[in-house]
């Protein structure tokens, strides 16, 4: 929780044809911290307060989560819509680059913002979060990965919002600790999410993120062949050529190890920070960890 010396303050930008609601730390170079699904912006309260002691660290709720916006069609999660939204949102807090921290969706969102807009990346750090090119050869030749990415395809689903609903949101609250023994939510943090998670369109939201990518296990032939579109695209479309910090949880139920292999091939400047006894939900289990690995990287 905030403290009376480091206090958060909530605020929301008006950007790309939405309303992003962001909570805000510090003064002094931007730190924007990228949440995933299904979290929003209390994900990273803990470095929100650790950064904003030297820093501006700023955690929005991205589009469709909690308190921002949430367009009910799919088409307005495309990965370039989403990028303009962080393009914007920067700009609107008065910057010209930023230091961007990213898990799970994230992550998704900041490779792709790094590649685009790399003049405004003065650092990446990834947690948990494949490369898409990366992650479409898994897609397509792992069979260990497909099987874990078998719940995309669930999300993609009419039926999603109403089985992640179901008895209160029990899918999402196991999913929030699948594969951790560290990370036991308090009867706060499950109300908070809880909260996140109930308001209006925010499930739709979230799944829309599912609904739009092409990265998800084919089902058909087509589906197939987009994958391999994405493998054999021209690297400069998906390369990254900042300073990049990947840290990851081996324990990932979700993301599996073999996301890492080959990494080197689109990232240039890449240090990877491999956990073996940490999951997908890293951040919560070893906050110190994340805080040291961040600090020694952008310091």
């Amino acid at each position: 929780m905030a403290t009376q010396k480091h206090p958060l303050t909530h605020a929301y930008a008006d950007v790309n044809s939405v309303r992003l609601h962001y909570v805000a730390n510090g003064a002094g170079r931007l730190i924007l911290f990228l949440h995933g699904f299904p979290e929003f912006w209390a994900a990273w309260e803990e470095q929100l307060i650790e950064f904003g002691r030297e820093n501006h660290a700023v955690a929005p709720d991205l589009r469709g989560f909690n308190l921002s916006s949430k367009p009910a069609d799919p088409k307005q999660y495309h990965i370039k819509i989403l990028v303009e939204d962080l393009r914007a949102l920067v700009t609107h807090l008065g910057y010209q680059k930023a230091i961007l921290v990213a898990h799970d969706w994230g992550g998704g969102i900041a490779w792709a913002f790094a590649n685009r807009h790399a003049d405004m990346t003065e650092k990446l750090i990834i947690i948990n979060s494949p490369h898409p090119i990366v992650f479409a050869r898994e897609l397509l030749h792992n069979p260990l990965q497909q099987k874990a990415s078998r719940y995309m395809n669930l999300f993609r689903s009419r039926l999603a919002e109403e089985l992640l609903a179901k008895n209160n949101y029990a899918y999402l609250r196991d999913a929030l600790t699948a594969g951790s023994s560290k990370w036991l939510m308090s009867d706060e943090s499950r109300r908070r999410y809880t909260d996140a998670w109930s308001q209006a369109g925010a499930l739709t939201g979230g799944l829309n993120y599912y609904r739009i990518s092409p990265l998800h296990p084919a089902l058909s032939d087509e589906e197939r062949a987009v994958l391999r579109k994405i493998v054999q695209a021209p690297r400069e479309l998906f390369t990254v050529g900042v300073p990049t910090l990947v840290i990851w949880g081996e324990l990932d139920e979700a993301l599996l190890t073999g996301n890492l292999d080959g990494l080197d091939e689109f990232v240039g400047q890449l240090t990877i920070e491999r956990v073996p006894d940490a999951s997908h939900w890293i951040v919560h289990e070893q906050p110190e960890l994340i805080n040291a690995c961040i600090r020694k990287f952008i310091d």
